[in-house]
């Protein structure tokens, strides 16, 4: 071959091959497709033009970004005011009836007093109005998050020399001082110095676009870490129940701790407490069932928990059950808005680590969600711009007392449930929340922290309902059913952010593991047709005689390389390795014998005939060629092309011919750069589908060595 030949070969596709086989006339006819000339990439010009395209500023560029930055400046002009504000305004209504007793039991589980969590879901609902781009999401308190704020800042309280079994509200908001501050005052600080790195490492995602972490988070992991998390969240809401008073339990292990715990200090259950617990139960079960059964036909959910939090409080109230039974209760709910505090900077070096899954498990919902109703709606959200929205919740109610805050399912339900149609039903929400706040707080001052442990945990009945889903999971996806389980597991007996720690590795272990032990196939051909499927997956398939197709179902890299090997030599049931060993034995053995008969007849001068016969020799095989299907092989690496050379050669060696079919571009070019092919010539190696590498191979058989593999015929 000429060096104009070589270029003229590397200038096209290199699945210009002799592909097309005329079997009666024997005749093949070349398909040639050229390679579209790439133009030299100017590094320098490229980079100086993205610079000035996003460094450089303008009129028409700001007010983009301002736009993008806040989408409401785009949709509320265009507002549709007769067709939806009564759609938003019932929305906004039933949404705030159904977050003000969840925002006062919610703030029990972040360790905070009920005032801060209707501070959280006020600001929480006017920031994203204004910056979130999905209409029917609701953003403000869930319940995993104040679990694992409430981890903290149970730490930080013990590490302070507060009394963390401690449940007692203080009646007036605490001294703001550095130098005096209270349990609760300092628990806010805690609380709000989280939320506040929650936010920046929100906000610092979004800027620098790596809101592709979010991919590792899959369903299954977070559906089976929501699950685990209800189980710690349970447990931590029955001493409330029981009314008892136990120690906290912070380090891993933590639920098997407080069931020993609940277990010894059991007999001290207050009776008053623990019988509010079961006829509140007996109460909301009931109406969130018939909610979720005639949900199609109530105009808009029953409110359980705010009829639950009404009577209780009006039965504690006039009771006198704290005075009475010594029952704990909320406390007093002060009105307005205290002044705004910047964090405490000395707490962020203790904290700073814990943010980081609080960050990404509230912006991984919060994209979760949006991207749903959007896709059932017809409409598509910007997940940047929702990390961007997610983080200005968090940072800017830090300064307010308040507490981390992302999507919640169940009140997203409801509010698209409820006719919403974009996020001014959330504005709606807020003064709902405003009202509660500036006149109706103080009536909750006699309602039972026993209540909102039960509204909590009824809250919880979605997470705890996937293990009926479980079988379902199993027959659509083994490996996702068992990274369900092995983080839920996690997450409820270690610790939930090890929990999720341990169940992103072990997500990432399993696809290493699907890709380092991939299936491999030998496929047959399906008489009369160009369909070649495995053999053991389907019927009426038939084996070529004197050809083996090998397809390999993952990428090819260094990790499977050696499977690679193990699996072709098995399913061809050739291994040349051992073929050129066992064929080399034999020469020395009949070189040996040889040797012998010549001495033996040296003195009379006659040299025997000896014929080496070698019992591995290529003529003895039942094959001749082998296909190799790379449809499935993404890419190749280093290992992977000396790996592909490594299987030519050694077939060649014992006379066996290897032929590629369908390779994509990448491994073609991974190909060609590695010098798989002699000389850059590449037809008669490799083929565009298995047909026709097949129709090549009987053709190269056929003639008994009058077309040579590497020429065309």
């Amino acid at each position: 071959m000429t060096s104009a030949d070589v270029n003229n070969a590397e200038s096209m596709l290199v699945l210009n091959n002799v592909v097309s086989c005329d079997m009666k006339s024997d005749k093949y006819s070349p398909i040639i497709l050229e390679r579209q000339e790439k133009e030299p990439l100017d590094v320098k010009a490229c980079a100086v033009k993205k610079l000035k395209k996003h460094l450089s500023c303008t009129p028409a560029k700001a007010k983009d970004l301002l736009v993008d930055l806040f989408p409401i400046i785009r949709w509320f002009p265009k507002y549709k005011w007769k067709k939806w504000i009564l759609g938003d305004i019932m929305s906004g209504l039933v949404v705030g009836i159904l977050i003000v007793p969840q925002s006062i039991a919610y703030s029990l589980l972040a360790g905070q007093d009920p005032v801060y969590g209707l501070y959280t879901s006020f600001f929480a609902c006017i920031i994203y109005s204004l910056m979130g781009t999905s209409k029917h999401i609701s953003v403000g308190i869930f319940g995993v998050l104040c679990l694992m704020i409430g981890q903290v800042v149970e730490r930080e309280l013990q590490f302070a020399g507060f009394d963390i079994s401690d449940d007692i509200n203080t009646t007036a908001l605490p001294n703001q001082s550095a130098n005096v501050c209270g349990r609760s005052c300092f628990a806010i600080r805690i609380g709000s110095t989280l939320t506040f790195m929650a936010g920046i490492y929100q906000v610092a995602m979004g800027i620098f676009q790596v809101g592709f972490i979010s991919v590792y988070l899959s369903d299954s992991l977070l559906s089976g870490f929501a699950t685990g998390a209800s189980f710690t969240i349970i447990t931590s809401q029955i001493k409330y129940i029981l009314g008892i008073r136990i120690p906290r339990v912070n380090t891993p292990g933590s639920l098997v701790k407080t069931w020993v715990h609940i277990f010894k200090n059991i007999h001290e259950t207050n009776i008053c407490d623990l019988v509010t617990s079961i006829l509140s139960l007996l109460f909301l079960v009931p109406i969130k069932e018939i909610n979720e059964c005639y949900k199609q036909k109530l105009k808009m959910p029953i409110p359980g928990e705010l009829l639950v939090v009404i009577i209780a409080t009006l039965i504690s109230h006039f009771g006198q059950l704290n005075a009475k039974f010594n029952s704990t209760i909320a406390g007093d709910i002060p009105t307005g808005f205290i002044a705004p505090t910047s964090p405490d900077w000395s707490l962020i070096p203790r904290i700073a680590i814990d943010a980081i899954p609080i960050a990404i498990i509230g912006f991984a919902i919060t994209v979760t969600l949006s991207e749903m109703f959007a896709k059932k709606h017809g409409y598509t959200v910007k997940a940047n711009q929702e990390m961007f929205a997610i983080g200005a919740c968090n940072v800017i109610p830090a300064f307010f007392h308040c507490f981390t805050s992302s999507a919640a399912l169940a009140k997203s339900l409801v509010k698209e449930s409820t006719s919403c149609k974009t996020q001014l039903s959330s504005l709606v929400t807020a003064l709902v929340l405003l009202l509660v706040l500036l006149v109706i707080a103080p009536l909750f001052y006699s309602l039972q922290k026993c209540v909102l442990a039960v509204i909590i945990i009824v809250n919880l009945r979605g997470a705890l309902r996937k293990f009926l889903e479980l079988p379902k999971m199993w027959n659509m996806s083994k490996v996702d059913t068992v990274v369900w389980f092995i983080t839920m597991l996690a997450t409820a007996l270690v610790s939930t952010e090890l929990g999720l720690l341990i169940g992103v590795c072990f997500s990432v272990i399993c696809v290493i593991v699907r890709t380092q032990v991939p299936r491999t196939t030998v496929l047959g051909h399906l008489k009369g047709t160009e369909i070649y499927e495995d053999l053991r997956k389907y019927r009426n398939l038939q084996s070529l005689p004197g050809i083996k197709i090998f397809r390999f179902e993952a990428p090819l890299y260094y990790a499977n390389k050696e499977l690679f090997k193990e699996a072709l030599y098995k399913q061809t049931g050739i291994n040349p390795t051992l073929v050129v060993l066992a064929r080399k034995k034999a020469e020395k053995k009949n070189i040996r014998e040889l040797k012998q008969k010549q001495t033996a007849h040296s003195q009379a001068g006659v040299k025997p005939e000896v014929t080496l016969q070698l019992s591995y020799g290529y003529q003895e095989f039942d094959i001749h060629t082998i296909i190799i299907d790379c449809s499935v092989i993404q890419f190749l690496d280093t290992a992977g092309i000396a790996t592909m050379k490594e299987a030519f050669k050694d077939y060649k060696e014992i006379g066996i011919l290897v032929l590629l079919s369908n390779c994509n571009a990448s491994v073609i070019d991974s190909l060609r750069n590695g010098n798989y092919f002699d000389n850059g010539y590449i037809s008669g190696l490799l083929f565009y589908s298995v047909h026709d590498a097949v129709k090549f191979a009987s053709n190269v058989h056929q003639k008994n060595g009058d077309c040579e593999a590497n020429t065309p015929c």
